[in-house]
């Protein structure tokens, strides 16, 4: 089965890394534990119009220093800050994630998950953040962005991790990939991994890295 439509053209490297998604610095920083969650990197970013805009490539640079306990706290705000965009609804419910955990425990938890990652990849870093490690309110659509920003430029691992998220599931059913009653989130350890294993072999097949098909299958998904 396809895991793109045939006739799709995938972005190139450098549009995935551009794609850049709008926040609201202000709203962001009001819900925040104090202001050393908040990273520097996203000062930086352009403003188009009313909004600074944060690209993949910004959220990659800040994941290049998740080795440290604030490194590791930047990342998770970038990750979600990146798939929010502006909508206040969207953002006090992503919010939900600072305020309902310690700052300890936050921070072991994003710790021993990325720990997974490293030694262990993709699958069982997803296993860890959906049952040992999970942070209330930080759902799969959410932590495969943590997973996908911290590990997806190890050229180590034998699968990248990418994001899934309800609009890539809508792609994968209508492309025929999966099957009709694939959920639209709450995505056992082993549909992911199935995610994951269908994305890398697309990716081998056109020649490109694995963010590329994911992000063809979000363009077609919200398309539809």
């Amino acid at each position: 089965m396809p895991v793109v439509p045939d006739d799709a053209r995938l972005p190139d490297r450098e549009a995935v890394l551009g794609q850049a998604i709008p926040f609201d610095r202000a709203r962001w920083i009001s819900q925040l534990p104090d202001s050393t969650w908040w990273p520097d990197a996203l000062e930086e970013c352009p403003q188009t119009g009313r909004w600074p805009r944060v690209d993949r490539r910004t959220v990659f640079s800040i994941a290049r220093r998740a080795d440290t306990a604030e490194g590791r706290r930047h990342l998770l705000v970038a990750a979600l800050l990146w798939g929010n965009g502006t909508k206040v609804r969207s953002v006090r419910r992503s919010a939900r994630v600072f305020q309902n955990s310690t700052r300890a425990d936050l921070g072991a938890r994003l710790y021993e998950a990325l720990d997974v990652l490293r030694e262990q990849g993709a699958v069982a870093a997803y296993r860890a953040f959906n049952n040992d490690q999970h942070i209330p309110y930080l759902g799969p659509a959410f932590f495969t962005k943590v997973l996908y920003f911290a590990g997806h430029e190890s050229a180590a691992a034998h699968h990248r991790p990418v994001i899934l998220d309800s609009v890539v599931s809508r792609a994968l059913r209508a492309t025929g990939t999966v099957e009709a009653g694939w959920p639209d989130n709450g995505w056992t350890t082993a549909q992911y991994g199935r995610y994951v294993a269908m994305v890398h072999d697309c990716a081998q097949a056109r020649g490109v890295l694995p963010d590329q098909v994911e992000a063809a299958l979000f363009s077609y998904g919200k398309r539809l």
